[in-house]
């Protein structure tokens, strides 16, 4: 049985690449700081983290620096080099799909950055991670889980937002490859005014079924998933916000790439890079100055970064 809810607030949150998306760089004012958090992942973090840090700081608008976590078989005492000072960024980018992190105390400062005003954005399979962790599983809102992990939302034919309950229906998954349009929800956005109401996606996994929460979820943009493309026959959630006390978490869950990481369609996408980059600074700043390039793609043909 599904439900409806009400109402349904529905936002876009984005994310800019860098030198050859036609974006302007930043004038006076500080730079927004980043933290991207990686080191356990099954994509290809140590490719796309230099690549999203080089897109980020070439819009003149982010400082950007990395933390690497122990390798997945590490020793419970080799987490003990693992301590981010999240007092020294304005937004962690998370790259990682792990376990938890070990040290109780690091989770328990990053809850504390976000519940006193810091902010994450979770770019792709970052939300397949941490499972148990319950603050990072309501900040995230929906993750790769089972069925019997959560609640389910998504969206029908006529745009009405819809819940599963836990044990009803699939639980994450996706079917192969493929391009997709993504459609945006609410175009008064900071983040998503000037983004086309429907733009042609770089070849990508498209995430279904997924699992949590699922509370105080604005549903910023969502993408057909094509049963005949192994989908749910539904348009599910791709990026979304949550408050998270006086601070703010981003998910998007476009941006897959593999162990090639030569191509990467997703990733250089440059509506995925556009929206990555606008979600850092809307969740810092609450406003976006981050213009939408002229070569952001339409609903008929993918743009990407060289």
């Amino acid at each position: 049985m599904t439900k409806r809810i009400l109402p349904l607030f529905i936002a876009i949150i984005a994310l800019l690449g860098a030198a050859g998306l036609g974006i302007s760089k930043s004038g006076a004012g500080d730079k927004i700081r980043v933290l991207i958090i990686d080191g356990r992942n099954n994509h290809n973090w140590k490719d796309t983290t230099p690549f999203l840090k080089q897109q980020l700081e070439g819009t003149g608008k982010f400082q950007v620096s990395v933390a690497t976590t122990p390798p997945n078989g590490a020793r419970a005492e080799d987490w003990g080099s693992f301590k981010p000072d999240f007092s020294k960024c304005d937004v962690v980018l998370s790259n990682y799909n792990g376990a938890k992190w070990e040290p109780e105390p690091v989770r328990k400062s990053f809850e504390q950055f976000l519940n006193e005003g810091g902010a994450l954005v979770n770019v792709h399979a970052a939300n397949n991670a941490h499972k148990g962790w319950i603050g990072f599983e309501e900040a995230t809102g929906l993750l790769w889980r089972g069925n019997k992990d959560g609640a389910r939302l998504y969206l029908d034919e006529v745009g009405k937002l819809l819940k599963m309950e836990i044990g009803k229906g699939p639980g994450a998954g996706h079917g192969p490859q493929h391009e997709y349009i993504v459609q945006t929800r609410d175009s008064s956005h900071p983040i998503t005014k000037g983004i086309p109401k429907e733009w042609l996606h770089g070849k990508d996994e498209l995430y279904h079924g997924q699992r949590g929460p699922a509370k105080n979820m604005n549903i910023l943009a969502t993408a057909f998933s094509d049963s005949k493309k192994g989908g749910t026959g539904v348009h599910e959630p791709m990026i979304w916000t949550i408050p998270v006390g006086k601070g703010v978490a981003v998910t998007n869950v476009l941006g897959h790439v593999g162990g090639n990481a030569k191509k990467m369609p997703a990733m250089k996408c440059v509506g995925f890079l556009t929206l990555v980059a606008r979600s850092c600074e809307w969740a810092v700043t609450g406003k976006v100055t981050i213009p939408v390039p002229e070569n952001f793609p339409d609903d008929k043909k993918v743009s990407l970064v060289d």
